[in-house]
């Protein structure tokens, strides 16, 4: 059923939108100013609020391979909600990356395999801690059974069955 929908914009209620949006403003998170340190390998970006923010250049998607020339001109879009590398074609929203996602779901999962695997000292040292406390607690397995089933229940399902069998047997 296809229904055509009229939408009414009148100067009430876009100057109604408009004063939501300002009433926003202060939450907003903008660039006002992003460049690439080569020293220190890292994108910074300087917010609207006055803070400063560096994320390594490394853990951006489509930045990870690519020369320092290429990184150096960066444009600010829509308003300051976006970064794009145009010798790249690479671009990347502020809020997202302020919220710790530098890429695709794909490209964090590769970011977080990485840093299962590394072997850094502190990993080393709180490894052997834990080894000294007996390691890793094993998984409790459950061995009783789902009613009906050869499944063996599990957390919430083996309480709530335990809940039926106790209501079966008052009744």
């Amino acid at each position: 059923m296809n229904r055509t929908v009229k939408i009414i914009a009148t100067n009430a209620r876009i100057d109604a939108a408009l004063g939501r949006a300002r009433g926003l403003a202060p939450y907003d998170q903008r660039v006002t100013r992003a460049a690439y340190d080569s020293k220190n390998d890292q994108v910074c970006l300087r917010l609207a609020n006055g803070v400063m923010v560096s994320i390594p250049r490394k853990y951006l998607q489509g930045l990870d391979k690519a020369r320092s020339s290429q990184l150096m001109k960066i444009e600010l879009l829509g308003g300051g909600t976006g970064l794009h590398w145009p010798r790249l074609d690479v671009s990347h929203y502020v809020p997202g990356l302020l919220s710790y996602v530098f890429g695709t779901k794909q490209w964090m999962a590769e970011l977080g395999r990485l840093g299962g695997v590394s072997r850094s000292d502190a990993k080393k040292t709180a490894a052997r801690v834990n080894g000294l406390k007996g390691g890793r607690p094993a998984k409790k397995k459950i061995s009783s059974t789902v009613p009906g089933t050869r499944k063996q229940a599990t957390g919430k399902m083996n309480h709530r069955w335990s809940q039926i069998e106790r209501r079966r047997k008052t009744a």
